[in-house]
């Protein structure tokens, strides 16, 4: 019997050293693969129990336009941040705040014993300005910290407003640009960390970590500033002068689709949203607003019929009575007496709707209708902007013998200003249509580098180059001899079309005295480099007709703007038609050389502004050959002659 106890009682004391040895072995395996393989997350954790993370905001990328200029910028604008825990006088700290940023001391209070790790005040304590940060600062107050932060600052303005967009408080694009590419722009946000115990108090003994913000991309545009604050201008003019209820304007480059300038009224600023109707900030014009394009749609019926080798516009000839009958209707053209017997080249420059008619007439339903789509219409053009509508055209069923007439002079389709431009683009610059586009790349923050960039994107070719040639010299004489020629500029060869189109009423009817009134001009019109469209709704106090109204204000910017860019002037070109009450310009002479008393012989029409002292004039301003209106002033300088 004290045997078998013996074995049993071994047995269990090895029973018992295996399980303690067992025990061991696990909790050294344990410990290894604490230490080893999770003291990382373990650490991890412990950490994000202990620390603190102030934020640092990333910097939002700035906007540039296509020579580096910035568009809009980025402000320091810190945010107030505390931590709950380290406030010493939660009362007197809340009064405090409260006499800095526009928050009540109960809400401050709130904020300040709130339970939380670290507490944000939102949005009274976000974008502060240099002062309230400044006193801030002052308070040397435990647990009130400020997190860096920043605002967008817009250094032209309200320029390209609608294009660039805004953002919100936390710096999220709300519209525009701003919201269609801030997931680049934003970047990702960092944080400065400190440690500290159970009841929040900071532990000194342990360093601070920080995590830089990663900042957002920034977007280089297609715009070009100088010539975007060119089309502002013009539109500001416009909106003083004539008070219509909207007005646009497009710069293009024809040969590539690029968008040089975009504007609209009414505008807003970027920081002031709020103070507008969402009508306003939310339509971007140019590309939103549909209406029938009236005559500036001519260019696309009059390129359809060159290309079908329809008619010779010189040899060719119409003859208009003042109207076309058209399935019973009467079509009516702007000159009620008619134009009597005309070249086709002539129907161009009248803007003659009966000829225009006769063209679409000649093309018939089928080909009319190819080209007009071929050109882009009845699709959205695919530009990379918000809001952008496709217009209506009539569908194959509802084309009758009126539609092709009335479509042919622009005229019961409806249109947008992008899809516009961008087809005669295509008809002025060898028959090629592009895809409009205002973002040309993204650029690297830190080394300025072009890390992505966007190529002009073809779509098709719509018309020969030789028919695209025709069209270009049609519309050259638009401006000197027709509608357009408020356009004109001297020395310069510039081409385009007039455009006045009745405007739907909400019965369905046309309203009386109340047009979009549009100027479609490029130039130089044998070789485009630019192309502008304008358009001024419902003119107030004037004629509203296109070349009373639009054509002046895109001669002005297409004058600006190859002043500015160094274009430089063509020979060649036509001579402007004069018509009463207009009178032809003035051409300076040359007077350096001559002898005082000679110049009056020279000056008929032009008077004189003298300077300085001598017998003969040494310099002159403007320039011989210069054309001026008549009865401009030319600035002279004398000095003594050089001869003995």
């Amino acid at each position: 019997m004290r045997r078998i106890a013996a074995v049993t009682m071994k047995k269990r004391l090895i029973a018992v050293f295996l399980l303690i040895a067992l025990y061991f072995v696990i909790m050294v395996g344990r410990l290894a693969y604490v230490q080893l393989v999770s003291s990382g997350e373990i650490l991890a954790k412990a950490e994000e129990l202990w620390s603190r993370d102030i934020p640092l905001y990333a910097e939002r990328g700035k906007i540039l336009d296509r020579n580096g200029d910035v568009l809009v910028d980025n402000q320091l604008a810190p945010t107030l941040v505390v931590v709950p825990r380290q406030i010493e006088g939660p009362e007197q700290v809340a009064k405090r705040l409260s006499d800095i940023i526009d928050i009540s001391e109960e809400k401050a209070h709130d904020h300040l014993t709130k339970v939380a790790s670290v507490e944000i005040i939102h949005p009274e304590g976000r974008k502060l300005t240099d002062e309230q940060a400044d006193e801030i600062r002052m308070l040397n107050e435990p647990g009130v910290y400020l997190a860096q932060d920043s605002k967008r600052e817009y250094p032209y303005e309200e320029q390209l407003s609608h294009v660039l967009g805004f953002t919100g408080i936390d710096n999220q694009g709300l519209a525009g640009l701003e919201a269609s590419y801030n997931d680049e722009l934003s970047g990702d946000s960092g944080a400065l960390s400190f440690f500290s115990d159970a009841k929040g108090r900071r532990l000194n003994q342990l360093s601070n970590r920080y995590q830089p913000p990663e900042d957002g991309k920034h977007l280089s545009l297609t715009i070009d500033a100088e010539i975007q604050s060119i089309v502002e201008r013009e539109l500001d003019i416009a909106e003083a002068k004539y008070d219509p209820d909207s007005s646009l304007a497009i710069v293009m480059d024809p040969d590539n689709a690029e968008i040089l300038a975009m504007s609209s009224r009414p505008t807003f600023h970027p920081l002031e949203y709020q103070s507008v109707s969402p009508e306003v900030y939310n339509r971007n014009l140019p590309v939103f607003s549909t209406y029938e394009p009236g005559s500036t749609f001519k260019i696309m019926t009059l390129a359809s019929a060159i290309e079908e080798n329809l008619v010779d516009l010189d040899e060719d000839t119409y003859y208009d009575s003042g109207h076309v009958k058209v399935a019973g209707a009467r079509i009516r053209c702007w000159s009620s007496g008619g134009h009597g017997s005309q070249s086709y080249l002539e129907v161009v420059q009248n803007s003659c709707n009966p000829g225009f008619v006769n063209l679409g007439q000649l093309l018939g339903e089928e080909r009319l209708f190819t080209y007009i789509r071929e050109f882009g219409f009845g699709t959205k053009t695919g530009i990379d902007l918000e809001g952008e509508s496709s217009g209506i055209l009539f569908s194959e069923e509802q084309i009758g013998p009126i539609e092709l007439a009335t479509s042919a002079f622009g005229q019961g389709v409806s249109v947008t200003p992008i899809q516009q431009i961008t087809a005669v683009a295509a008809a002025i610059n060898g028959g090629y249509l592009y895809e409009p586009y205002v973002v040309k790349g993204l650029i690297d923050p830190i080394t300025g580098e072009e890390i992505e960039k966007r190529e002009p994107t073809l779509k098709e070719q719509v018309i020969s180059e030789e028919t695209s040639k025709e069209v270009r010299r049609a519309l050259e004489t638009v401006v000197a001899k027709g509608t357009g020629r408020g356009a004109y500029l001297d020395g310069y060869r510039v081409g385009g079309k007039t455009g006045t189109a009745q405007k739907v009423g909400p019965d369905g009817r046309y309203l009386e005295n109340n047009h979009i009134v549009s100027f479609m001009g490029f130039a130089p019109a044998d070789d485009p480099e630019y192309l502008v469209y304008v358009a001024i709704d419902n003119p107030k106090n004037t004629v509203q007709f296109g070349g009373v109204v639009s054509s002046p204000i895109g001669g002005k910017i297409l004058a600006d703007i190859l002043s500015k860019k160094d274009v430089p002037k063509r020979e060649g070109g036509l001579d402007k038609e004069y018509q009463w009450p207009d009178s032809p310009k003035v051409e300076v002479p040359g007077l350096v050389g001559k002898d005082v008393d000679d110049i009056r012989n020279y000056l008929i029409d032009l008077r004189l502004d003298v300077h300085g002292e001598g017998d003969q004039i040494i310099s002159q301003s403007p320039e011989p050959g210069v054309k001026v209106e008549s009865g401009s002033t030319i600035r002279v300088h004398l000095g003594e002659s050089n001869e003995n």
